[in-house]
């Protein structure tokens, strides 16, 4: 494939830049997009946002897969609407503090809760959050404690669940690389099999329970902790938490709500599948009947949850389709980065950016440090820009082709870019998770952040370690090493605080 030399990549800096600058993904990746239309096909602006519209954006959503995720995300949105209004997930939470009589057994609920929630990424910390904040008060655990918990069981957990909307979002990416490539492996099978090398993202979750029962804070936290039991408290108690469940329905919600419909969906979906060969066999099942079945799947969760609703007087099934509908409108921000996404990516190929940068890294650069560049790159765009799907859909173009070219290890690779997002997310200021999650917990956004940082960059430094290994070897024990290292990094901390 030819290439324009420096100018192949100049829309993806031209998007990295915008979208740091104005920490506006959106407007990155269509500034981008546009330089890259202007750069084939003229000047002239009024042509070239028609040749935009008509070349690349039309033909990203009239493909036939595209259009099975962006359905697919539509009804993703509707569902987690519907759960995080029903009341259900509250109530679903509340069934976990019945077991509470220890600050261990409070840590470990709230993760618990967080981690079953993994439904609504968003919806965890204003759910989690206000229902743990008394009992956290009452047992002397800090609010940045418990901010720390839920940023730690929203994200971290969302993005290991291959059928939820962060996974669908990154195989949307995934696919559109790997048909440009010529590959033919399933997206699904490709994420799947990308999970276990999600290190931040899994440390980041095993690293609650180890921290709560080996009673190993450390920096910030560890103070916060200290003058917590002092009757100090690190709190905001002007956090409000906007568009909360009212109390009405809360007494009405119940805990089927949430696993009924979370069921049925299960049940479904594999019904569907089954027969075709999954989960065994993925490479016989076409990418469409995988997004169709997925799609019926939600949308008999839609109707059970309207039809629960109905029968608990939470709201009547009209109201329940509209709050469906309006629910599906906030996904449209999320559709428009996935679009703009396939379209930077359909430019960056009619540009040749990956052949130039394979020309560029050709002899220089070590196949097996693409996983490590790939995490640090993904941290330092996620932090800057407080977006881990903006991270994605930047880098996902560029480290697939590489890791392609130089046989660098795909799925390391993969995992490595969705860790990197997740890494610079949790040291971001700017996240929407990290701001949720100090609202959730009723402490301020500085505070959070303070005290959140140095367990984001003591997991930053394990999966470091581990994707030198796993980019050396290919091998999943790099997860083993970073978790390793983490136990016996803790037991230092733990022996240092006695």
């Amino acid at each position: 494939m030819e290439n324009l030399g420096f100018i192949s990549i100049l829309p993806v800096l031209i998007t990295l830049l915008i979208a740091v600058w104005t920490r506006n993904v959106i407007l990155g990746l269509f500034i981008g997009v546009f330089t890259g239309v202007m750069i084939l096909h003229g000047l002239n602006p009024f042509t070239g946002m028609s040749t935009l519209i008509e070349k690349y954006i039309i033909v990203q959503v009239t493909s036939s897969s595209h259009t099975g995720i962006l359905i697919l995300m539509v009804l993703i949105g509707g569902v987690v609407g519907l759960m995080e209004r029903s009341g259900g997930a509250v109530a679903f939470a509340s069934m976990v503090i019945k077991y509470i009589s220890s600050k261990v057994k409070a840590q470990l609920a709230a993760w618990t809760s967080g981690s079953l929630l993994f439904f609504t990424d968003s919806g965890t910390p204003l759910i989690v959050g206000p229902l743990f904040r008394p009992i956290v008060d009452g047992i002397k655990i800090s609010r940045v404690k418990l901010a720390w918990i839920i940023d730690s069981t929203a994200s971290p957990v969302a993005v290991l669940i291959p059928f939820i909307g962060w996974g669908l979002y990154s195989q949307g990416l995934i696919a559109q690389e790997y048909a440009e490539l010529g590959l033919t492996e399933s997206a699904f099978s490709v994420y799947v099999k990308a999970v276990p090398f999600q290190f931040y993202s899994l440390m980041a979750v095993m690293m609650v329970p180890m921290v709560a029962m080996l009673k190993a804070d450390f920096g910030p936290m560890k103070r916060a902790e200290t003058n917590c039991a002092k009757g100090i408290v690190l709190e905001d108690e002007n956090t409000k938490i906007s568009e909360g469940v009212s109390e009405d329905i809360i007494k009405k919600a119940k805990p089927v709500l949430v696993w009924l419909p979370l069921l049925i969906m299960l049940v479904v979906m594999f019904g569907l599948l089954v027969p075709l060969g999954f989960p065994f066999d993925m490479s016989n099942i076409p990418g469409n009947a995988f997004r169709s079945a997925l799609s019926t799947a939600y949308i008999f969760a839609a109707l059970a949850l309207i039809l629960l609703m109905a029968k608990f007087g939470i709201r009547t099934l009209a109201e329940g389709f509209a709050l469906y509908i309006k629910s599906i409108g906030v996904i449209v921000n999320i559709l428009i980065i996935l679009i703009l996404a396939w379209s930077l990516g359909a430019i960056g190929k009619d540009l040749g950016a990956a052949t130039y940068i394979v020309a560029l890294a050709d002899g220089s650069f070590p196949p097996s440090l693409i996983p490590l560049v790939a995490f640090l790159v993904g941290a330092i765009i996620s932090f800057s820009t407080g977006s881990s799907w903006g991270t994605y859909a930047i880098l996902m173009p560029l480290i697939i082709p590489m890791a392609h070219q130089f046989d660098a290890p795909m799925y390391v690779s993969i995992g490595a870019v969705l860790s990197g997002g997740l890494f610079g997310d949790h040291c971001s200021p700017i996240s929407d998770t990290t701001i949720l999650s100090a609202t959730g917990a009723g402490c301020t956004q500085i505070d959070h952040v303070k005290t959140q940082l140095p367990y984001a960059l003591f997991n930053g430094s394990c999966s470091i370690v581990a994707f030198v290994f796993a980019g050396i070897t290919g091998s999943v024990w790099g997860l083993a090493i970073g978790v390793v290292l983490m136990l016996i990094g803790l037991l230092v901390i733990r022996r240092f605080n006695k």
